[in-house]
Parts: structure tokens; sequence; C-alpha cells
């Protein structure tokens, strides 16, 4: 499995717990479910989605705040569509706390923005994780 493709079942996951408002006490669950429906057997990817998840969470508070601070004037954090949110807060905490390389991570968002989003969904995810590698101080390779 790629990881691409363990990116892509991390953000479904994160879309469905933020659709169904799946509170933390019962993630783990929702978790292996998931990869049980999915019949997951990679190791990495059940690892990787569930670290991610559980970092994500942990962090919440912290990312929202991060992605709100980098919304253009006027917008809130309530505006943004499910799949955007769950895409922008996966890619954040990838960026920001798995220091993953964000050329990579944002990427990779916006393929998952071309196909899961609506057609504003790339460009609109783009912008806001360049704004979030811009103010997190991210080390920007020359």
């Amino acid at each position: 499995m790629t990881r691409s493709e363990i990116r892509d079942l991390a953000f479904e996951v994160l879309y469905s717990l933020e659709i169904q408002k799946v509170p933390s006490t019962e993630q783990e669950e929702q978790i292996d479910l998931f990869i049980q429906t999915e019949e997951i057997q990679d190791e990495t990817a059940k690892k990787y989605i569930k670290d991610v998840i559980q970092g994500i969470t942990k962090n919440e508070t912290e990312i929202v705040e991060t992605i709100s601070k980098n919304l253009k004037e006027k917008w809130e954090i309530g505006r943004i569509s499910k799949i955007n949110l769950a895409l922008l807060k996966l890619a954040t905490y990838e960026i920001i706390y798995a220091e993953l390389p964000y050329k990579v991570v944002i990427n990779e968002a916006v393929e998952l923005a071309k196909k899961y989003g609506d057609e504003n969904s790339p460009s609109f995810v783009n912008g806001i994780l360049a704004n979030i590698v811009k103010q997190a101080g991210v080390k920007v390779e020359e």
C-alpha cells in the first residue's frame, strides 16, 4: 500500500468522524470498525491511520486555531465544508506535528481535494496550507 493510499484512508476515517461527530472516547472503536470493514491488512496503514487520528484529536484545538488564523478576512471555520476541513486538519497535522515534507503533504492534500471536494477545493486547500507553512515558519528548502 502506498503512502498516498494510506493517507486517502486516513482522510476517509477523519471525514467520517467529522460527519458523525464521534466523541474522542469512541474514536478508537470507529477506527477499528473502519479498518475491519475496509479489510485493511497492512500494519503500516493501520498504525498510520490510528496515529494520525489520535494526533489530530490530541491537538485539535491548536490545529483548528492554526487553520482559522490562515483563513481570509471575514471567513470563519464554520463556513468550510467538512471535506475541506478534514483535509486541512490532516495536512496541518502532518506538516506541523508529524513534520512531514510540506511539499508532499500539500500536493497530496490538493489531490485528495480534487478527488473528494468541489471545483474550488484544490485551490482553497492549497492556499490555506501555503499560508500555514509560511505562518508556522516551516523551513523551506531552496
